[in-house]
């Protein structure tokens, strides 16, 4: 919203990645510098190369990711991975070992992630007092899921004009899964797993082929393909993609006649 852009369509990469093809008009005609602008602008964690996360400063497009009322003044949230059987082993807040350190000999009291991640909540709710006596919030279990949750973006992607980019209902090469539109109305219904794969789509399309023989074997080839098709786990993610063209053409052709009604005032 906050960059202008209307027309997005988001793929599944087939693996364990998200795309985003930007449509409009404008955004496909801007330079390489404007295209690392805007992933700059939407990067929150950038990784080292000791692999640990760093938080950057929160951009206005990304303040529903933090919570309300957050100060300037940011609280720093560092997990690590242990050993077996430990999922976080080390937290600092502020730099300060008196954080760290009773963590540290809590944690493998604990019997999984979810207990560790409990008991860091329980010590994050509590405040801490400023330099000048006042007590604020601290938000550092949030920078610790922003850190471990927030997407990673391929800069290079969005930057390189000339980029090779997978088509969606492209098939991934080492998993087999089908690249498909995402409906973000019924997001938290996709299941990775479930996605069709190249092989259950054949024997969709073979099942589908056997019943419309023995329904009508008069139909021509063409049309028979598209039916069956359409009986095959492919045809709903066809959908939300036949939806997304559909109002791209729908805002270009109000685009053409806005375009027409002012030059006709002009004239």
């Amino acid at each position: 919203e906050d960059l202008g852009i209307k027309h997005r369509l988001w793929v599944y990469s087939g693996r364990r990645g998200v795309h985003c093809w930007v449509c409009d008009d404008a955004v496909r005609k801007w330079s390489s510098t404007l295209r690392a602008a805007a992933v700059e602008y939407l990067t929150l964690v950038k990784v080292g190369a000791q692999g640990a996360g760093h938080p950057l400063p929160t951009p206005p497009a990304l303040t529903t990711s933090v919570p309300p009322g957050r100060s300037g003044d940011r609280e720093e949230g560092r997990v690590c991975t242990g050993g077996a059987g430990s999922a976080v082993s080390a937290i600092s807040l502020d730099r300060r070992p008196q954080h760290r350190e009773p963590l540290q000999g809590e944690f493998p009291k604990k019997r999984d992630s979810v207990q560790r991640w409990e008991l860091l909540k329980g010590r994050m709710e509590r405040t801490r007092v400023s330099g000048r006596g006042a007590s604020t919030p601290c938000y550092a279990d949030w920078e610790i899921m922003l850190q471990y949750c927030f997407p990673r973006l391929d800069i290079n992607v969005s930057k390189g004009v000339g980029h090779l980019l997978k088509s969606p209902f492209s098939v991934h090469p080492k998993t087999g899964r089908i690249s498909v539109p995402l409906d973000l109305q019924r997001l938290d219904q996709f299941d990775p797993f479930a996605v069709p794969t190249i092989s259950s789509l054949c024997h969709e399309l073979d099942a589908a082929g056997d019943d419309g023989e023995q329904e009508d074997g008069g139909e021509t080839e063409p049309k028979r393909r598209v039916r069956d098709y359409k009986k095959t786990s492919l045809a709903p993610y066809v959908r939300v993609f036949e939806q997304f063209v559909e109002e791209m053409e729908r805002a270009r052709r109000g685009e053409l006649l806005r375009r027409s009604g002012k030059c006709q005032a002009g004239m």
